[in-house]
């Protein structure tokens, strides 16, 4: 327990004055919401919730995957990075990377960025954005669990059907296909 702490303190700290695109939920609430929906689906392994509270600290602060890689290990540090967009890039060609990287990710990445997926979707009905701009962003978490889906089938998750279940109505709310298992 004392190494989530430690993740979900780092968290919250590195991440504080930062919001969701709504500009007033807390970007810890995020996090907070990623772990919650992976305790739901039954994970245990401090290392993977570790990493939940940690997955988007490179991306979005100015921890490096060697910062992680000294406090947390090599296992948590790896998780994360490979849920990290590379931001050299330009877009089309980071989210074109991003989709390889996600598709050559580990089950433990996979099943984190499941999580996100729901969360993120789950956060749009209280954003402010265009109808447009979510029809985009509900595309793009779309085609992110297209690229990890094959690998989540899992039968120690029993879990992750309802889960996805509540993914599929915010895809058909936006005439989006359903993703299946």
């Amino acid at each position: 327990m004392e190494l989530i702490k430690s993740a979900e303190l780092l968290a919250k700290k590195t991440h504080v004055g930062q919001f969701r695109k709504d500009s007033s939920t807390s970007y810890s609430k995020h996090l907070e919401d990623v772990v919650n929906r992976l305790k739901g689906l039954g994970v245990i392994d401090e290392e993977v919730l570790s990493a939940g509270w940690l997955h988007d600290i490179i991306e979005d602060t100015d921890i490096s995957f060697d910062d992680l890689y000294e406090q947390f290990g090599n296992r948590i540090a790896v998780i994360v990075s490979s849920l990290t967009k590379d931001k050299s890039l330009p877009r089309k060609q980071r989210e074109k990377a991003y989709s390889i990287q996600l598709k050559e990710a580990s089950f433990d990445s996979k099943l984190i960025k499941l999580c996100d997926i729901s969360a993120n979707l789950g956060d749009l009905k209280n954003s402010n954005a265009s109808k447009s701009k979510k029809l985009r962003q509900v595309k793009q978490k779309r085609h992110h669990l297209v690229m990890i889906k094959n690998d989540l089938k899992n039968l120690d998750y029993p879990k992750m059907i309802p889960l996805l279940e509540t993914i599929n109505q915010i895809l058909k709310y936006y005439g989006q296909r359903v993703i299946y298992l």
